[in-house]
Protein backbone atom coordinates (compact mmCIF):
# COMPACT_ATOMS: atom_id res chain seq x y z
CA UNK A 1 0.00 0.00 0.00
CA UNK A 2 1.35 3.21 -0.61
CA UNK A 3 2.44 5.41 1.97
CA UNK A 4 0.03 8.26 0.93
CA UNK A 5 -2.47 5.69 0.85
CA UNK A 6 -2.20 4.53 4.76
CA UNK A 7 -1.93 8.38 5.46
CA UNK A 8 -5.86 8.89 4.33
CA UNK A 9 -6.46 5.76 6.26
CA UNK A 10 -4.91 6.60 9.37
CA UNK A 11 -6.19 10.31 8.77
CA UNK A 12 -10.03 8.85 8.26
CA UNK A 13 -10.24 6.83 10.92
CA UNK A 14 -8.45 9.23 13.81
CA UNK A 15 -11.30 10.94 13.68
CA UNK A 16 -13.35 7.99 15.01
CA UNK A 17 -10.75 7.70 17.26
CA UNK A 18 -10.79 10.89 18.45
CA UNK A 19 -14.75 10.29 19.72
CA UNK A 20 -13.97 6.97 21.37
CA UNK A 21 -14.77 7.00 25.40
CA UNK A 22 -12.62 5.27 27.43
CA UNK A 23 -14.58 1.72 27.74
CA UNK A 24 -14.68 1.57 24.37
CA UNK A 25 -10.56 2.28 23.96
CA UNK A 26 -10.11 -0.17 27.20
CA UNK A 27 -12.40 -2.82 25.27
CA UNK A 28 -10.07 -2.94 21.90
CA UNK A 29 -6.60 -2.81 24.67
CA UNK A 30 -8.04 -6.31 25.76
CA UNK A 31 -9.22 -7.76 22.89
CA UNK A 32 -5.93 -6.72 21.09
CA UNK A 33 -3.70 -8.61 24.32
CA UNK A 34 -6.05 -11.44 24.30
CA UNK A 35 -5.07 -11.66 20.43
CA UNK A 36 -1.64 -11.17 21.08
CA UNK A 37 -1.54 -14.10 23.41
CA UNK A 38 -3.42 -16.53 21.20
CA UNK A 39 -1.26 -15.39 18.24
CA UNK A 40 1.65 -16.34 19.98
CA UNK A 41 3.03 -19.77 18.37
CA UNK A 42 2.74 -17.60 14.63
CA UNK A 43 4.52 -14.95 16.29
CA UNK A 44 6.96 -16.60 17.84
CA UNK A 45 7.76 -18.64 14.32
CA UNK A 46 7.63 -15.64 12.57
CA UNK A 47 10.63 -14.10 14.99
CA UNK A 48 11.95 -17.36 14.75
CA UNK A 49 13.19 -16.54 10.77
CA UNK A 50 13.76 -13.17 11.37
CA UNK A 51 16.59 -14.19 14.93
CA UNK A 52 17.84 -16.44 12.03
CA UNK A 53 18.47 -14.62 9.51
CA UNK A 54 19.77 -11.73 11.93
CA UNK A 55 22.47 -14.51 13.75
CA UNK A 56 23.99 -15.91 9.90
CA UNK A 57 24.67 -11.56 8.87
CA UNK A 58 26.88 -11.27 12.06
CA UNK A 59 24.03 -9.35 14.27
CA UNK A 60 25.12 -8.24 17.89
CA UNK A 61 24.53 -10.53 20.20
CA UNK A 62 22.94 -7.30 22.17
CA UNK A 63 20.77 -6.66 18.95
CA UNK A 64 20.01 -10.18 18.84
CA UNK A 65 18.68 -10.28 22.38
CA UNK A 66 16.55 -7.29 21.39
CA UNK A 67 15.37 -8.87 18.64
CA UNK A 68 14.49 -12.39 19.94
CA UNK A 69 10.60 -12.91 21.37
CA UNK A 70 9.78 -15.86 23.66
CA UNK A 71 6.57 -16.53 25.58
CA UNK A 72 7.18 -14.30 28.35
CA UNK A 73 8.29 -11.18 26.50
CA UNK A 74 4.75 -11.76 24.23
CA UNK A 75 2.63 -12.06 27.81
CA UNK A 76 4.50 -9.07 28.44
CA UNK A 77 3.47 -6.76 25.22
CA UNK A 78 -0.25 -8.15 26.56
CA UNK A 79 0.23 -7.39 29.89
CA UNK A 80 1.24 -3.96 28.78
CA UNK A 81 -1.51 -3.22 26.94
CA UNK A 82 -3.36 -3.89 29.91
CA UNK A 83 -2.07 -1.77 32.09
CA UNK A 84 -2.51 1.01 29.53
CA UNK A 85 -5.69 -0.17 29.98
CA UNK A 86 -5.77 0.53 33.07
CA UNK A 87 -4.94 4.14 32.93
CA UNK A 88 -7.50 6.89 33.34
CA UNK A 89 -8.48 8.24 29.87
CA UNK A 90 -6.52 11.61 29.33
CA UNK A 91 -8.45 12.84 26.19
CA UNK A 92 -10.95 15.35 27.50
CA UNK A 93 -8.92 16.21 30.82
CA UNK A 94 -9.04 20.04 31.45
CA UNK A 95 -5.71 21.10 33.05
CA UNK A 96 -6.41 24.79 33.95
CA UNK A 97 -9.48 26.93 33.56
CA UNK A 98 -9.43 30.72 34.24
CA UNK A 99 -12.36 33.23 33.78
CA UNK A 100 -11.22 36.81 32.00
CA UNK A 101 -12.80 39.55 33.51
CA UNK A 102 -15.70 40.04 30.57
CA UNK A 103 -16.81 36.27 31.71
CA UNK A 104 -14.88 34.17 29.46
CA UNK A 105 -13.77 31.06 30.39
CA UNK A 106 -10.67 30.07 28.40
CA UNK A 107 -8.90 26.70 29.84
CA UNK A 108 -6.60 24.07 28.29
CA UNK A 109 -7.93 20.38 27.04
CA UNK A 110 -6.37 17.53 26.38
CA UNK A 111 -6.88 16.22 22.99
CA UNK A 112 -5.37 13.76 20.67
CA UNK A 113 -2.70 14.75 18.07
CA UNK A 114 -4.03 12.52 15.10
CA UNK A 115 -1.68 10.26 13.28
CA UNK A 116 1.55 9.35 15.08
CA UNK A 117 3.96 7.85 13.01
CA UNK A 118 7.12 5.22 14.81
CA UNK A 119 10.29 4.67 12.98
CA UNK A 120 12.52 1.86 15.66
CA UNK A 121 14.78 -0.62 14.92
CA UNK A 122 14.89 -4.06 15.33
CA UNK A 123 12.61 -4.50 18.43
CA UNK A 124 9.42 -6.11 18.03
CA UNK A 125 8.15 -5.46 21.34
CA UNK A 126 8.19 -1.58 20.56
CA UNK A 127 5.04 -2.74 18.33
CA UNK A 128 2.99 -2.95 21.35
CA UNK A 129 3.40 1.03 21.60
CA UNK A 130 0.15 1.05 19.58
CA UNK A 131 -1.35 1.09 23.09
CA UNK A 132 -0.38 4.85 24.21
CA UNK A 133 -1.07 5.65 20.63
CA UNK A 134 -4.70 4.04 21.00
CA UNK A 135 -5.65 4.54 24.35
CA UNK A 136 -5.07 8.57 23.98
CA UNK A 137 -7.15 8.23 20.79
CA UNK A 138 -4.53 7.98 17.90
CA UNK A 139 -3.94 6.60 14.88
CA UNK A 140 -0.47 5.24 14.36
CA UNK A 141 1.57 4.28 11.43
CA UNK A 142 4.62 1.90 12.22
CA UNK A 143 7.92 1.79 10.63
CA UNK A 144 9.97 -1.21 12.25
CA UNK A 145 13.93 -2.36 10.86
CA UNK A 146 13.99 -4.91 8.45
CA UNK A 147 15.58 -7.38 10.64
CA UNK A 148 12.04 -7.46 12.62
CA UNK A 149 9.85 -7.58 9.64
CA UNK A 150 8.87 -10.94 9.73
CA UNK A 151 7.47 -10.74 13.93
CA UNK A 152 6.22 -6.98 13.49
CA UNK A 153 4.07 -8.17 10.49
CA UNK A 154 2.69 -11.03 13.18
CA UNK A 155 2.37 -8.84 16.11
CA UNK A 156 0.24 -5.87 14.30
CA UNK A 157 -1.77 -8.85 12.42
CA UNK A 158 -2.59 -9.95 15.78
CA UNK A 159 -3.26 -6.61 17.36
CA UNK A 160 -5.78 -5.69 14.08
CA UNK A 161 -7.92 -8.83 14.82
CA UNK A 162 -8.28 -8.12 18.09
CA UNK A 163 -9.29 -4.43 16.93
CA UNK A 164 -12.12 -6.33 14.74
CA UNK A 165 -13.50 -8.17 17.41
CA UNK A 166 -13.81 -5.30 19.63
CA UNK A 167 -16.22 -3.73 16.69
CA UNK A 168 -13.52 -0.92 16.09
CA UNK A 169 -11.39 -0.15 13.17
CA UNK A 170 -8.60 -2.36 12.30
CA UNK A 171 -6.27 0.85 10.37
CA UNK A 172 -6.01 2.09 14.13
CA UNK A 173 -2.73 0.82 13.44
CA UNK A 174 -0.76 0.13 10.16
CA UNK A 175 2.32 -1.18 9.52
CA UNK A 176 4.74 0.25 6.74
CA UNK A 177 5.77 -3.12 5.05
CA UNK A 178 8.75 -1.58 3.30
CA UNK A 179 11.86 -1.40 4.93
CA UNK A 180 13.80 0.41 2.58
CA UNK A 181 15.07 3.67 3.26
CA UNK A 182 13.41 5.34 0.87
CA UNK A 183 10.33 4.34 2.46
CA UNK A 184 11.72 5.97 5.86
CA UNK A 185 12.63 9.11 4.23
CA UNK A 186 8.94 9.72 2.43
CA UNK A 187 7.40 9.02 6.04
CA UNK A 188 9.56 11.34 7.61
CA UNK A 189 8.06 13.77 4.91
CA UNK A 190 4.30 12.48 5.27
CA UNK A 191 3.15 16.23 5.81
CA UNK A 192 -0.92 16.81 5.87
CA UNK A 193 -1.14 12.96 7.06
CA UNK A 194 1.36 12.29 10.32
CA UNK A 195 0.85 14.67 13.00
CA UNK A 196 4.30 14.05 14.71
CA UNK A 197 6.69 11.41 14.23
CA UNK A 198 8.80 9.38 16.90
CA UNK A 199 12.18 7.88 16.41
CA UNK A 200 13.30 4.83 18.75
CA UNK A 201 16.18 3.66 18.53
CA UNK A 202 19.86 4.20 18.45
CA UNK A 203 21.52 7.89 18.41
CA UNK A 204 22.35 7.61 14.37
CA UNK A 205 18.51 6.38 13.48
CA UNK A 206 17.08 9.80 15.92
CA UNK A 207 19.85 12.31 14.51
CA UNK A 208 18.51 11.20 10.74
CA UNK A 209 14.87 11.88 11.55
CA UNK A 210 15.76 14.88 13.46
CA UNK A 211 17.71 16.39 10.95
CA UNK A 212 15.32 15.15 8.01
CA UNK A 213 11.88 15.15 9.16
CA UNK A 214 9.64 17.59 7.50
CA UNK A 215 6.78 16.23 10.18
CA UNK A 216 7.12 17.43 13.86
CA UNK A 217 9.33 15.19 15.94
CA UNK A 218 9.15 14.41 19.49
CA UNK A 219 13.10 13.57 19.99
CA UNK A 220 14.43 10.44 22.12
CA UNK A 221 17.54 10.18 23.84
CA UNK A 222 20.24 6.63 23.67
CA UNK A 223 19.93 4.53 27.22
CA UNK A 224 23.15 5.54 29.11
CA UNK A 225 21.88 4.55 32.09
CA UNK A 226 23.97 5.15 34.85
CA UNK A 227 24.46 3.64 38.49
CA UNK A 228 26.02 5.45 41.45
CA UNK A 229 27.53 3.74 44.41
CA UNK A 230 27.39 6.18 47.45
CA UNK A 231 30.01 5.99 50.16
CA UNK A 232 26.81 5.12 52.94
CA UNK A 233 25.91 2.42 50.23
CA UNK A 234 25.05 -1.13 51.06
CA UNK A 235 28.02 -3.04 49.27
CA UNK A 236 26.66 -6.00 48.42
CA UNK A 237 22.89 -4.43 47.60
CA UNK A 238 25.53 -2.44 45.35
CA UNK A 239 27.27 -5.18 43.94
CA UNK A 240 23.36 -7.07 43.38
CA UNK A 241 22.06 -3.96 41.52
CA UNK A 242 25.11 -3.57 39.20
CA UNK A 243 25.62 -7.45 38.48
CA UNK A 244 21.64 -7.07 38.17
CA UNK A 245 21.58 -3.63 35.90
CA UNK A 246 23.90 -4.81 33.58
CA UNK A 247 24.08 -8.43 33.17
CA UNK A 248 20.35 -9.35 33.31
CA UNK A 249 19.11 -8.21 29.50
CA UNK A 250 22.28 -6.46 27.30
CA UNK A 251 20.07 -5.46 24.61
CA UNK A 252 17.67 -3.36 26.30
CA UNK A 253 17.50 1.00 26.42
CA UNK A 254 17.50 0.42 30.34
CA UNK A 255 20.58 -1.50 30.84
CA UNK A 256 23.62 0.09 33.25
CA UNK A 257 26.37 1.19 30.87
CA UNK A 258 28.07 3.70 33.31
CA UNK A 259 29.17 3.14 36.71
CA UNK A 260 29.87 5.96 39.21
CA UNK A 261 31.68 5.26 42.63
CA UNK A 262 32.24 7.73 45.58
CA UNK A 263 36.22 7.68 45.98
CA UNK A 264 36.52 7.13 49.15
CA UNK A 265 35.09 3.70 49.20
CA UNK A 266 37.27 2.78 45.79
CA UNK A 267 39.78 0.97 47.10
CA UNK A 268 37.68 -2.00 49.15
CA UNK A 269 34.60 -1.93 46.67
CA UNK A 270 36.36 -2.28 43.08
CA UNK A 271 38.36 -5.33 43.59
CA UNK A 272 34.76 -6.65 44.85
CA UNK A 273 32.95 -5.21 41.42
CA UNK A 274 35.26 -6.77 39.30
CA UNK A 275 35.27 -10.26 41.38
CA UNK A 276 31.19 -10.40 41.26
CA UNK A 277 31.33 -8.68 37.46
CA UNK A 278 34.09 -11.44 35.99
CA UNK A 279 31.21 -14.07 36.51
CA UNK A 280 29.68 -12.80 33.40
CA UNK A 281 33.00 -11.71 32.19
CA UNK A 282 32.31 -8.03 32.07
CA UNK A 283 34.63 -5.50 30.47
CA UNK A 284 35.07 -2.87 32.87
CA UNK A 285 36.75 0.63 30.99
CA UNK A 286 37.82 2.87 34.19
CA UNK A 287 39.49 6.07 34.32
CA UNK A 288 43.03 6.40 35.35
CA UNK A 289 42.66 6.28 39.09
CA UNK A 290 40.58 3.12 39.28
CA UNK A 291 42.47 1.20 36.67
CA UNK A 292 45.69 1.89 39.11
CA UNK A 293 43.81 0.14 42.12
CA UNK A 294 42.56 -2.78 40.14
CA UNK A 295 44.56 -4.80 37.55
CA UNK A 296 42.27 -6.17 34.80
CA UNK A 297 40.44 -2.84 34.07
CA UNK A 298 41.28 -1.24 30.71
CA UNK A 299 41.95 2.62 30.37
CA UNK A 300 39.05 4.61 29.21
CA UNK A 301 38.62 6.65 26.53
CA UNK A 302 36.57 9.62 26.41
CA UNK A 303 34.16 8.27 24.05
CA UNK A 304 33.48 5.46 26.79
CA UNK A 305 31.46 8.20 29.18
CA UNK A 306 28.85 8.53 26.47
CA UNK A 307 28.11 4.97 25.23
CA UNK A 308 25.94 2.96 24.74
CA UNK A 309 27.57 -0.72 24.47
CA UNK A 310 24.29 -3.12 24.37
CA UNK A 311 27.62 -5.59 25.59
CA UNK A 312 29.52 -6.79 28.24
CA UNK A 313 31.36 -3.55 28.50
CA UNK A 314 31.11 -1.30 31.82
CA UNK A 315 32.28 2.22 31.58
CA UNK A 316 33.84 2.91 35.43
CA UNK A 317 34.92 6.53 36.85
CA UNK A 318 35.43 7.75 40.14
CA UNK A 319 33.72 10.72 41.71
CA UNK A 320 33.92 13.07 44.78
CA UNK A 321 30.45 13.70 45.24
CA UNK A 322 26.95 13.42 44.76
CA UNK A 323 27.17 16.56 42.50
CA UNK A 324 29.69 15.57 40.59
CA UNK A 325 28.06 12.39 40.04
CA UNK A 326 24.99 13.98 39.09
CA UNK A 327 27.15 16.69 36.71
CA UNK A 328 28.82 13.65 35.14
CA UNK A 329 25.41 12.30 33.86
CA UNK A 330 24.28 15.49 32.02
Amino acid sequence: MDLREMGARAKDVSRILGKLGQTEKNAGLFAAAGELEAAASSILEANGHDVDAAVKRGMHAGLVDRLRLDGGRIKAMADGLRDVAALEDPVGEVESMKKRPNGLLIGRKRVPLGVIGIIYEARPNVTAAFGLCFKSGNAVILRGGSDAIRSNEAIVAAIRRGLLAAGLPEDAVQLVADTSRESARELMRLNGYLDVLIPRGSAGLIRTVVENSTVPVIETGTGNCHVYVDATADFQMALDIIYNAKTQRIGVCNACESLLVHQSIAEEFLPLLKERLDEKQVEIRADEASCRLVPGFVPAAEEDWGREYLDYILSLKQVGSLEEAIAHTE
